[in-house]
């Protein structure tokens, strides 16, 4: 069945809500956990499944993603079909870029046409988790539904944000709604509700007559949450797929994040720092793989006034250095260095930052390639923070790329 699926991940979203991190790159290209992008995840799991055939929708300031696609992902064999294959807008069906996640495939549809493939899987690049797409597939196949999406449940307080399944003793889709106000409960547990994770599966004939009849909707903004599904469900039958069962080779973790949002982000990241992390990175049959460049080993040095360096409860980059200075709790991406006497708590600094001595950081991020001065404290004054850098709802700092300290 493997060999007769096309993967498509739609990864052309703009990130608004992760501005400043999204303002030179996409968001499925952005940095997380010392050394990765967002997009790693999900095709990491498209490797560790057996998919080898896979589309890679582009579309805002793409070309970090496609660099790092060309230089992490040119791995599978063109010679046998196997390809990892960014899909710019191409404008085949009318002058507009993608409108929508159903758009975006629509507008390729000749690309699903001519892969003779029998099903489709369409996925995020934007999510943080592991997941066995071929149990997923297999799942699809054995229950003969017209299409099949991958769910999970989440506490009811958290449900608004997701789009909303209502079941039947089936496990079939009875209501799909987009981010309700008032989220319908899981009737085995009122506490949560089930979400779509933006997982789908279809055979590829059913998918193409799907999209073609929602771009002949006129009032339709041609997105599978919004329009696709919640008209669909009443008219064919479509499954759920519960994330994190038994069924696959990926050990059942049941983490998944939806890192939109600066707050989502920072703690996806802290989360890696838990004595015991609720995601795997350590499987060794089911590692994230990604783009390495290059880089010295890490160390820790004695500044010039003698103090030592150190690295407590951290993930430390390659090239990373840390003369003098004490970093805790923290993500540092490669080629950081940390000054002499500056301490480092709580925060996410990209590849090339340079802290400077006598610095004090607290619960920021800083893009790459920022240079902070000697003396400069970030993150202990919310009100001195406001005034020169991005805050989250949650009051992480987020110091931009190409900021220039005065």
């Amino acid at each position: 069945m493997l060999d007769q699926t096309l993967t498509i991940v739609l990864a052309g979203g703009n990130g608004t809500r992760l501005k400043p991190l999204t303002a030179d790159r996409a968001k499925p290209a952005v940095p997380f956990g010392g050394k990765y992008r967002i997009i790693d995840f999900t095709l990491s799991n498209c490797l560790r499944s057996g998919l080898r055939r896979v589309l890679v929708l582009t579309q805002y300031k793409s070309h970090s993603l496609t660099k790092h696609l060309r230089d992490g992902w040119s791995i599978y064999n063109p010679e046998l079909g196997e390809y990892i294959t960014p899909v710019p807008p191409q404008m085949r069906a009318g002058e507009s870029w993608y409108t929508g996640t159903a758009n975006a495939i629509y507008q390729n549809r000749y690309l699903l046409e001519r892969s003779g493939a029998e099903w489709t899987l369409i996925l995020a690049g934007d999510h943080i988790y592991r997941m066995d797409y071929a149990a997923m597939l297999k799942h699809h196949r054995d229950s003969g539904a017209d299409a099949t999406v991958a769910c999970m449940d989440v506490p009811i307080a958290d449900a608004a944000a997701f789009g909303v399944l209502q079941l039947d003793e089936n496990q079939r889709i009875l209501q799909f709604q987009e981010k309700p106000e008032k989220p319908a409960p899981d009737p085995g547990n009122p506490s949560r509700a089930l979400v779509s994770m933006g997982i789908y599966v279809f055979p590829t004939a059913t998918l193409l007559e799907v999209l073609e009849q929602d771009h002949n909707q006129p009032e339709s903004d041609h997105d599978f949450g919004r329009d696709v599904f919640p008209a669909l469900v009443e008219r064919v039958r479509i499954q759920a797929y519960r994330f994190g069962g038994a069924a696959g080779r990926v050990s059942s973790d049941r983490y998944w994040r939806d890192v939109g949002t600066l707050d989502g982000y920072y703690q996806a990241n802290m989360d890696l720092l838990e004595p015991v992390p609720p995601l795997d990175l350590y499987q060794s049959d089911w590692s994230i793989r990604t783009y390495q460049s290059q880089h010295p080993p890490a160390r820790t040095v004695p500044g010039q006034s003698g103090t030592e360096g150190i690295s407590i409860n951290s993930i430390i980059g390659s090239g990373v250095i840390i003369a003098g200075g004490s970093v805790q709790h923290s993500v540092l991406f490669p080629d950081v260095f940390v000054g002499d006497e500056t301490f480092v708590q709580d925060s996410i600094l990209f590849a090339d930052a340079h802290v400077g001595a006598n610095c004090q950081l607290s619960r920021c991020i800083v893009d790459k390639g920022v240079e902070i001065p000697p003396n400069t404290q970030i993150g202990l004054n919310r009100e001195a923070d406001r005034a020169r850098f991005n805050l989250s709802e949650g009051g992480i700092v987020v110091v931009p790329k190409g900021y220039r300290f005065t």
